[in-house]
């Protein structure tokens, strides 16, 4: 008996597959130096175009007269050499108005810029430095992006330069209202981390091709940042370099969004059931030449469905400039078309 008695130890009783391995299987080290790779091969590619921007603007109530007044007030950004010749895109909100722009590239020389075109309505910029031996990126196609695609975001948070954070694709498709109040289409929603300072820092794939222009954040969420489609910014920016703005249609109302009454839309077989209350006019526009009227409802125009003043912004681009086109009004129950030409958008202050 003395010969079959045994002492069991604790590992004994563990069998094998409750066994902690002691090193991480050959496969998953596999895939986490792949990501590794992916990223830092991605990012240091990129981050030679990357740059930051020092904005300096004037103090509204600056008075010269008052020593302790500093008359000037800075802020920080990012943005991306996308051509040999120094040009980079960025955001607009991070340089209108700046009455001063420096830039700071990822080895350290310092530059002035000047802004060559800046459009608030889509949140982007191009400005200029003149300096040898630049790095531009690649622009990809925003079209070609997929959901859960891993995405890396490149920018100056808090003047932190040369941040590097990494994520997926949350979602396509998105949109966000500008300053302006117009609505930016073709927003990539992503959950790589920005901060203050992000903005204007391209998007990356892991091919080194910039699929977007980080632009905003949700706060106080987490993982909820969303960048401009660089196939938007592509068309902006070339507008910019070359007419310095980006010209867009005007007919002169405001108004507000109303539902129609489901007897007025069912009696004129509208595609829509709500449109645009003309709340005032302004004159010697087109609008006023048109004979709209305050409480028209607008419902159509350029033989396309309005439902609400996204739907006219949209459609109001530059090449209805000068272009005679039809609009369609509800007015008091009846339903009638007018020729209307819009004419380019004055410059609006954005005080």
């Amino acid at each position: 008996m003395k010969d079959a008695l045994q002492l069991v130890s604790h590992d004994d009783l563990v069998t094998e597959d409750m066994r902690i391995p002691e090193t991480v299987p050959a496969s998953e080290d596999h895939l986490l130096d792949a990501y590794s790779r992916a990223v830092t091969s991605t990012a240091e590619k990129v981050s030679p175009s990357v740059v930051k921007i020092d904005v300096h603007h004037r103090l509204r109530s600056w008075r010269a007269t008052d020593p302790r007044s500093p008359g000037e007030a800075q802020g920080s950004g990012s943005g991306f050499i996308f051509t040999p010749d120094g040009f980079i895109l960025t955001n607009s909100h991070v340089v209108h108005q700046a009455t001063r722009l420096e830039t700071t590239l990822s080895d350290g020389r310092r530059f002035p810029a000047y802004l060559v075109g800046d459009d608030p309505d889509t949140d982007l910029a191009v400005m200029q430095i003149d300096a040898p031996n630049l790095a531009p990126v690649s622009l990809g196609d925003s079209q070609a992006v997929r959901v859960g695609q891993l995405v890396i975001a490149i920018g100056n948070p808090y003047g932190f330069q040369c941040t590097v954070t990494a994520g997926v694709v949350s979602a396509l498709g998105r949109t966000l209202r500008s300053t302006s109040g117009r609505l930016i289409d073709s927003i990539i929603q992503t959950d790589a981390a920005l901060n203050p300072g992000n903005s204007g820092g391209p998007l990356v794939t892991t091919r080194g091709e910039v699929i977007g222009v980080n632009t905003a954040v949700i706060l106080p969420a987490q993982g909820i940042c969303f960048a401009i489609g660089i196939n938007t910014a592509k068309f902006v920016a070339g507008r910019l370099i070359k007419d310095g703005k980006i010209r867009r249609g005007y007919i002169g109302v405001s108004g507000q969004n109303v539902p129609i009454p489901r007897r007025s839309v069912r009696h004129h077989a509208l595609p829509v059931e709500s449109g645009i209350l003309v709340a005032s006019i302004e004159p010697h526009s087109p609008a006023q030449r048109a004979g709209l009227l305050e409480g028209d409802v607008i419902v159509g125009y350029a033989d396309q469905p309005i439902g609400g003043i996204d739907d006219l912004h949209r459609l109001l681009a530059d090449e209805r400039v000068g272009v005679r086109a039809p609009l369609t009004v509800i007015r008091r129950a009846e339903k009638i078309v007018l020729e209307i030409v819009p004419e380019e958008s004055p410059a609006r202050s954005r005080e």
